[in-house]
């Protein structure tokens, strides 16, 4: 009998990158922890923080991206924000304006990993799926929290939130060829959970003086604020935003389960805690540690 001895061809990993605002740093633990142990995802699919944090690792980004994050104060996070009542909180141009020229920006087809961004289509409705093009302005198109930020115009269309169709694009991964599907959840354990006031001043030396208080800061102010009795904007949109991703991410991933789904455990998070990147980091890394056996199993590896 002649015996085949040509090796099994390892599975296709690939990586599905949940929304979820502050918390997706940890996006950034998990890709740090597969790479220590040997896994590298050739697919890798984002939305909302997963797509940016997704293309920072596609374009061979993502330890200077790691560095720079741990370095931002909520007062730094805030200078970033430019306030807008038109469309969202938050313009978002002077925090993606940074991004863009600080960071490379290659067509996503000249990757050496597949990438797509999931985006919402705000006229259709529809589920949309960038997988060419410039990968910076993909991923920011993934990113427009209702409430928060406004739509983003893509190729003549405006693109919402891609949280608002599928909070964890596990169909994405499968769509792009991947064979084993690591999922991470941000959503899990967040009913109830709020942007409470302290998120925009995380300590106490972080508070603007009274002199050089601005618009923005007297804005958070105002829409942190509750009566007692009455919740706050914030409140009632961080709370809107948990309840709608738990829903669908319960939804969309009993239809197309992922064989490893990694939940980090970081409910005390606010929304826009993007200033607790190293904890969310460290959480990351440790998920990827506790499963690392069963990581490395469903990669071929053992």
């Amino acid at each position: 009998m002649v015996q085949n001895t040509k090796e099994a061809t390892p599975p296709v990993v690939g990586l599905a990158l949940g929304s979820g605002s502050a918390r997706g740093w940890a996006h950034i633990g998990i890709l740090q922890g597969l790479d220590e142990i040997g896994v590298r995802p050739q697919v890798v699919a984002g939305t909302s923080i997963g797509a940016l944090v997704g293309a920072v690792y596609a374009s061979g980004q993502l330890k200077e991206f790691a560095d720079w994050v741990q370095t931002l104060s909520a007062r730094e996070v805030f200078k970033l924000m430019d306030l807008s009542f038109s469309g969202g909180m938050v313009k978002g141009e002077k925090l993606f304006g940074f991004f863009e020229a600080n960071h490379r920006n290659p067509n996503i087809e000249d990757l050496p990993v597949r990438y797509v961004s999931v985006a919402t289509e705000m006229k259709t409705g529809r589920e949309i799926w960038i997988t060419r093009g410039p990968i910076l302005p993909a991923a920011r198109a993934s990113c427009a929290l209702p409430g928060i930020f406004p739509p983003v115009k893509h190729r003549d269309r405006w693109m919402l939130d891609g949280g608002l169709v599928n909070p964890v694009p596990v169909s994405a991964c499968r769509a792009l060829g991947a064979d084993v599907v690591i999922a991470v959840n941000l959503n899990a354990q967040l009913i109830g959970a709020h942007l409470p006031r302290a998120a925009g001043h995380a300590d106490e030396h972080e508070v603007a003086p009274k002199g050089e208080r601005t618009l923005w800061h007297r804005a958070i102010d105002y829409l942190s604020k509750g009566d007692g009795e009455n919740p706050s904007f914030f409140d009632v949109v961080a709370s809107s935003v948990n309840i709608m991703q738990d829903r669908l991410t319960r939804s969309r991933m009993a239809g197309d389960p992922p064989e490893i789904t990694l939940i980090p455990m970081l409910e005390d998070f606010a929304l826009m805690d993007f200033h607790r990147a190293k904890q969310a980091i460290d959480e990351g890394r440790r998920l990827v540690e506790e499963n690392a056996d069963s990581i490395r199993a469903w990669a071929g590896m053992d």
